[in-house]
C-alpha cells in the first residue's frame, strides 16, 4: 500500500509541465479551451500579428496562421499579440478558428474620426509604462497612460458579448512605472524626487528607476515580470526594446540611438512581439506610441485623480462642475494650494476627452449630452436676459 502511494506521489512529482506553461498556459485556460479540444483544435498563443497573418506558438512549435475566420466587424475583436486562440493546425493553410475570452487588455482610441478602440495587448498581468529620464518628465502624458492602464478591461466585454462573469472580473492588470535610463541622472536625490512626484500622481502604483546600462533596478523588474505577462508601453526612445534585450540576455529586438536634440527614438520596433523571459514570465514589446487617446477610461481617470474625486464629495452641490460654483471644495483646495491647478486642468481635460469618445459610440449618452448642452444654453440665455433687464 505504502509502495503504491509512493509510486503515485513520485509520478505526480515528475509530471512534466504543459509545453505552453512558459507562455502563461494554466488550468483556467485549459478549462476554457476544453470544448475546442474536443473539436480537434490546438491551443496556442499569438506572439506576433502582421497583415492578416499571425505567428502562434503551440505545443508542437510556432506556426504561421491565417486570421480570415476571425475577422469581425468590431475592431476590438481583431486577433492581437497576447491572445490565446484555437488553431486548425491540420489545414493547409492553417487557420485561427476562434479567440478565447480575454482576461485583460490595454485599449486606446484610434486617431480616426470613427472613434474606434484599438487593442494593443491582451491577457496581461502588468502594464509597464516606460518613461525616459533622458528628457523632461511629461506629467500630463503619464497621467493619460496611467488612466488607460487602470481601466484595462476584462475580456468578456472586449469580445462583444456584453457580460463580465465573476471569473473575468477576478483578473486585473496592474500598472507599473519604470523610469528608464536612470544612469543619465547622476544625482540620486533628483531621481528620488521624481519617484515621489510620480507616486503622488497615483498612490499605490510602484515606481522603479532602471538602467539597462548599469543594471540598476533590472533584477527587481525581472522578478516582477516573472509573475505573468507584462507589456512595455511608452513613446519612442523610452528604452523599451533595450530593456527587453537586457532581460532576454540577447539582442532579440533591434534598437537605434535616440536623437540627442530631444531624446526621441525612431520607431525601431514596428510590431508587437511576445517574448519568453529566461527567468520566467512573458514580455510584450510594443512600438513607440505617438498618442494615447482615452477609451472607456472613466474609472482610470477617477483613480489617477483620486484626491479630486474625494474633494468632489465635499462640494456643496452634488453635480458641481468645479468651475465657479459656490462651496466647491475642489476650487477651495486649488486656492489654498493643497491641490495644484495643473492637476485640475489635466483632470478636466481627460474627463472631457473620455466623455466625447464615449458619446460618439453611445447613442443614449450622445442624446443626454445634447440635452445637457441645450439646458446650459437656455440657462445662459436666461441669465443674460435677466442681466439686460436689470441694466435697463
Amino acid at each position: 500500500m505504502s509502495s503504491s502511494l509512493s509510486q503515485t506521489s513520485t509520478s505526480q512529482a515528475t509530471t512534466p509541465p504543459h509545453p505552453l506553461a512558459a507562455y502563461g498556459w494554466d488550468d483556467g485556460w485549459a478549462d476554457t479551451f476544453a470544448p475546442y479540444a474536443e473539436q480537434g483544435l490546438l491551443p496556442g498563443r499569438v506572439v506576433r500579428v502582421d497583415r492578416g497573418l499571425c505567428d502562434v506558438v503551440t505545443e508542437h512549435g510556432t506556426l504561421r496562421a491565417d486570421t480570415a475566420f476571425v475577422v469581425p466587424r468590431d475592431p476590438m475583436r481583431i486577433v492581437c499579440t497576447g491572445d490565446w486562440v484555437a488553431v486548425d493546425a491540420d489545414g493547409d493553410p492553417q487557420f485561427v478558428r476562434t479567440l478565447l475570452p480575454r482576461r485583460t487588455a490595454f485599449v486606446r482610441s484610434t486617431s480616426s474620426q470613427r472613434s474606434e478602440g484599438q487593442v494593443l495587448a491582451t491577457n496581461i498581468d502588468h502594464i509597464v509604462i516606460c518613461v525616459s529620464l533622458a528628457v523632461e518628465l511629461d506629467l500630463g502624458r503619464l497621467e493619460r497612460f496611467l488612466a488607460l492602464a487602470m481601466s484595462s478591461t476584462e475580456g468578456a466585454a472586449l469580445l462583444g458579448d456584453g457580460s463580465r462573469s465573476a471569473e473575468h472580473q477576478a483578473y486585473e492588470a496592474l500598472p507599473l512605472v519604470l523610469l528608464t535610463k536612470a544612469d543619465l541622472v547622476p544625482d540620486a536625490t533628483t531621481v528620488s524626487h521624481l519617484v515621489e512626484d510620480i507616486e503622488r500622481l497615483a498612490p499605490g502604483v510602484q515606481v522603479l528607476p532602471v538602467s539597462s546600462t548599469t543594471g540598476e533596478g533590472v533584477d527587481v523588474f525581472g522578478a516582477i515580470a516573472g509573475g505573468g505577462t507584462s507589456v512595455l508601453l511608452g513613446i519612442s526612445g523610452a528604452g523599451k526594446s533595450t530593456l527587453a534585450n537586457t532581460l532576454l540576455g540577447e539582442d532579440a529586438m533591434h534598437v537605434q540611438e535616440a536623437r540627442e536634440v530631444d531624446g526621441k527614438g525612431r520607431h525601431t520596433t514596428t510590431t508587437r512581439n511576445l517574448l519568453v523571459l529566461p527567468g520566467g514570465g512573458v514580455l510584450i514589446d510594443t512600438p513607440g506610441l505617438r498618442g494615447v487617446g482615452l477609451w472607456d477610461a472613466e474609472t482610470g481617470v477617477g483613480q489617477v485623480f483620486s484626491e479630486i474625486e474625494d474633494l468632489a464629495g465635499q462640494c456643496r452641490f452634488h453635480d458641481c462642475a468645479h468651475a465657479a460654483e459656490p462651496g466647491c471644495a475642489v476650487l477651495g483646495a486649488v486656492e489654498d494650494g493643497s491641490l495644484p491647478e495643473r492637476r485640475l486642468v489635466s483632470y478636466r481635460k481627460l474627463l472631457r476627452e473620455n466623455h466625447r469618445i464615449a458619446a460618439k459610440t453611445d447613442a443614449r449618452l450622445r442624446t443626454e449630452t445634447l440635452r445637457e448642452w441645450k439646458r446650459r444654453g437656455a440657462e445662459g440665455r436666461a441669465a443674460m436676459e435677466l442681466k439686460r433687464g436689470r441694466t435697463r
